[in-house]
């Protein structure tokens, strides 16, 4: 059963999708997007056996609270509220694209309450400056459907896959709060999610995950901590283009944990 309720505190709240029963799995969105993206995969990871939660960022759906001076810390504080509330873990964490930054971050900042980070999709450490415009002309709403779709083909979905449903549920003012919370942090905070373990979940399409960058983030954090696994026929969106495929690599390597 699918329930949605608010985890709150001062003067903020966070909108929180729930289902399932087991180990506890939180999914962090990609940049300007919720958590909505996430209906079928967490409802397959809920039928695998596991608690899903889905926090929704500020400024998108019914969370709200300041979207001034924040940092990736203040991100991952809200997702940390989350997981306390629903009796501290530890979680699993699954973050999609900007969402793994969430994750790494929120695994350097309260350890106590990680079991593990799952980087969905994560960009190399240096990425295409190009990419950067496509993922602008796509979550800009004023720009005809054409174009963005464009966009969207280029930076977010394999051949063969329809980026259509992507033309919805982008949140500008949320976005822009999320860019200036990233430029804040400094990359080195967040990029060794402390030292949890760690799946690699890549897409063998992905443009901003070069082919020759494929075993980076395992060479710099050591193989016994990073599990690589490379899904095909899939790009940056990857869980739309995949789901099944995504699954079986979050539960099998979950099981060894």
């Amino acid at each position: 059963m699918r329930t949605r309720n608010d985890v709150a505190w001062d003067d903020v709240r966070i909108d929180v999708i729930a289902e399932g029963e087991g180990p506890l799995l939180v999914m962090l969105p990609s940049s300007a997007r919720d958590s909505e993206d996430f209906d079928d995969v967490a409802a397959r990871l809920a039928a695998a056996g596991f608690r899903v939660l889905r926090p929704q960022p500020r400024g998108m759906c019914g969370s709200s609270g300041p979207l001034e001076g924040l940092t990736l810390h203040d991100y991952a504080g809200d997702v940390a509220r989350v997981i306390d509330a629903e009796g501290g873990g530890p979680a699993i964490v699954f973050g999609h694209a900007f969402g793994q930054w969430v994750g790494r971050m929120l695994a350097a900042d309260h350890a106590k309450l990680v079991r593990g980070v799952v980087l969905a999709a994560a960009a190399a450490k240096k990425i295409d400056p190009g990419l950067r415009e496509e993922l602008n002309r796509c979550r800009d709403l004023s720009l005809p459907d054409s174009v963005r779709l464009s966009a969207l083909r280029r930076a977010f979905f394999a051949p063969g896959h329809d980026p259509t449903p992507w033309l919805r549920n982008w949140h500008p003012a949320a976005s822009r709060a999320q860019q200036a919370a990233s430029a804040a942090t400094p990359q080195h905070a967040w990029w060794s999610a402390g030292t949890a373990p760690i799946l690699d979940l890549q897409a063998g399409s992905d443009p901003w995950r070069p082919r020759d960058t494929a075993d980076d983030i395992r060479d710099e954090l050591g193989a016994h901590r990073v599990t690589v696994v490379v899904i095909p026929d899939a790009s940056h969106a990857l869980l739309p283009e995949q789901p099944e495929a995504v699954v079986r690599a979050v539960v099998e390597w979950a099981r060894g944990l």
